[in-house]
């Protein structure tokens, strides 16, 4: 489908990416900052949590990117991962300049995910507006 027969996608929809693409680019600084701050005797350890960092980073811009173009592949990772960092906002709750961003980002991504707007552009389904031009 090119972009002339591409449904607009819901704003709740462009929200959700917006965050996730924050989110992304968070864990890539992390993964920057982890390279940047290796020791040699934990050699092993800095590197792979910043490998790990890097490879989460780079799939949650993709998801962005996918929410953005209302691909529905992109669903299940992004909702797995605002429920991991609702668990992760939970832990660090002593800290709240982390923990109420960590959530507050997490369950607006959330609630934009639910909408009807986009479970139904993320399903593929054709929208009620399209319907009504159609007939």
């Amino acid at each position: 489908m090119d972009d002339a027969t591409r449904p607009r996608t819901p704003t709740t929809l462009l929200v959700a990416a917006v965050l996730v693409a924050l989110q992304g680019a968070g864990l890539l600084g992390l993964c920057v900052v982890g390279l940047l701050d290796l020791e040699p005797s934990r050699l092993e350890v800095g590197l792979s949590v910043s490998v790990f960092f890097g490879i989460y980073g780079a799939a949650l811009l993709a998801c962005a990117y996918a929410l953005s173009r209302s691909l529905g592949w992109a669903r299940g990772p992004v909702m797995l991962t605002q429920l991991i960092q609702l668990g992760i906002a939970w832990n660090v709750r002593e800290s709240p300049e982390l923990a109420v961003p960590l959530a507050v980002t997490a369950v607006v991504a959330l609630v934009a995910m639910v909408q009807p707007a986009s479970i139904t552009a993320l399903l593929g389904e054709p929208d009620a507006a399209a319907d009504d031009r159609n007939a």
